[in-house]
């Protein structure tokens, strides 16, 4: 099918994505039985197996993977002496977090003014989703085509379980292409055709730090009564130097970004930086973001300020996200921080920590033809050069991919913009996208998907 007229039918099918990706946000699929229903998954996954059905990809199904969660799994042949594309997205989503500071609601798909489309998933990964279902639809009868095409959706990505790729690892044949596209990730700007080329790997672990039995009255004892709470901040104080930079002894945080700079002007408007306040780090936005360890406290058990009472604590725990730089290996990195949380403990408190989860850093091949032609099909269909960027974010089944699959070329690119939100109340994705994305990802199967 010409570009042209290939342009003109993904243009006619945005309003059956709107109608998508609201079947889709109304979900509530977060992977966590502690918060919502397994049935919101299920029943998730199910709908992504019977639109990709509707698209065009035959025998879509359900695949048990080791963390107990579902995988949507499909499968188009490709015909003989053409390659076979896997596409990756995952239909789990963050927690809402704080659902009263959503401007509209959660779990249904929003269109407002700014003509943005809002709800938990619109970008990530759901729009990624919505993203491959109308570039599928656009191209008619995918199997005119001679590409195979493989269709996975993780079910538990967000929670870093590693389901799929424990998966990947057990039945390789299952999942082998000559080209992965995994469509998680997105642009450096709206309108801005980028792949992603590397992603931080991340540690996630807990340190708990105990110090008396129980809590005890802070007017009657506190003094000199060791404040396990006291102790997990001075503890978390050594994390970080005066300018920002992340300080985990045994880790080098002096690295640099050999790619493309992200302006220290647009970051700041993409996250909302307040007037003021200076940017962390002594390095770069690229730097801090791409090439050197970044640590985050990310939550501490122990009383909200509502409902406090004056005691001091017998028990505290803070979760923690670490996220590491390519040419750093997680073992490494959680010995180290584990090592250093032990020895900035005062007063000989009881110190345990816990690596919840990890994944490797990643780095994709820009050499091989998919490349070439994925490029090539971003030109076309956002009219200008593709960039390239890293990713703080982290997404742990490429490792598998990786690892399991060494000559297939892994690409990374997607809807999602640092307007998204992704992860944060008011996430939304920008309809338009949605459009070039799919108009691309067409334009690339179109052009037999890596075929030399």
């Amino acid at each position: 099918m010409p570009p042209k007229a290939l342009r003109a039918r993904v243009r006619e099918l945005m309003g059956r994505a709107q109608e998508d990706l609201r079947d889709l946000v109304a979900h509530r699929s977060v992977a966590d039985p502690r918060q919502y229903p397994v049935e919101e998954c299920e029943s998730a996954a199910g709908l992504v197996a019977r639109l990709f059905t509707e698209a065009g990809v035959p025998a879509m199904r359900l695949l048990d993977t080791p963390d107990g969660s579902k995988a949507v799994f499909g499968h188009l042949p490709a015909a003989p002496g053409f390659p076979t594309v896997l596409l990756y997205s995952h239909y789990d989503v963050q927690p809402p977090l704080d659902e009263p500071a959503w401007t509209t609601p959660v779990w249904t798909l929003t269109e407002r003014a700014d003509g943005r489309w809002y709800g938990r998933g619109a970008a990530d990964c759901k729009g990624n989703i919505v993203m491959q279902l109308t570039a599928l639809r656009a191209l008619g009868d995918p199997a005119r085509l001679g590409v195979g095409v493989k269709i996975v959706s993780e079910g538990a990505e967000e929670q870093s379980t590693g389901g799929l790729a424990a998966l990947i690892r057990e039945n390789p044949k299952l999942l082998y292409a000559d080209t992965v596209l995994v469509c998680d990730t997105g642009n450096s700007a709206a309108g801005v055709p980028t792949t992603t080329t590397d992603l931080r790997g991340v540690v996630h672990a807990t340190v708990a730090v105990r110090s008396l039995a129980g809590p005890v009255h802070s007017g009657s004892f506190g003094g000199p009564a060791p404040d396990p709470l006291n102790a997990l901040i001075a503890m978390l104080a050594t994390l970080h130097d005066a300018e920002g930079n992340t300080t985990v002894d045994g880790l080098d945080n002096s690295g640099r970004w050999q790619g493309a700079e992200y302006p220290v002007d647009r970051y700041r408007r993409d996250i909302g930086v307040r007037d003021g306040v200076r940017l962390a780090g002594d390095g770069s936005v690229a730097d801090m973001l791409w090439a050197r360890p970044a640590l985050t406290v990310v939550g501490i058990d122990c009383p909200p300020v509502v409902g406090s009472a004056p005691a001091v604590l017998g028990e505290v725990t803070a979760k923690l996200n670490l996220r590491i730089p390519y040419g750093t290996e997680p073992d490494a990195a959680w010995e180290a921080l584990r090592t250093h949380l032990t020895r900035a403990a005062p007063w000989g408190v009881e110190v345990e920590t816990v690596r919840i989860s990890s994944s490797r850093p990643f780095r994709a091949r820009t050499d091989g033809p998919a490349y070439a032609q994925l490029t090539g099909a971003l030109r076309e269909a956002f009219g200008q050069e593709p960039t390239t960027a890293g990713q703080g974010g982290s997404i742990p089944t490429c490792d598998a991919l990786q690892e399991t699959f060494p000559d297939a070329e892994i690409a990374l690119i997607g809807v999602e913009e640092p307007q998204c939100l992704i992860h944060a109340p008011d996430e939304s994705v920008d309809p338009e996208e949605i459009e070039r994305m799919a108009l691309a990802l067409a334009l690339f199967l179109e052009s037999a998907g890596g075929r030399p």
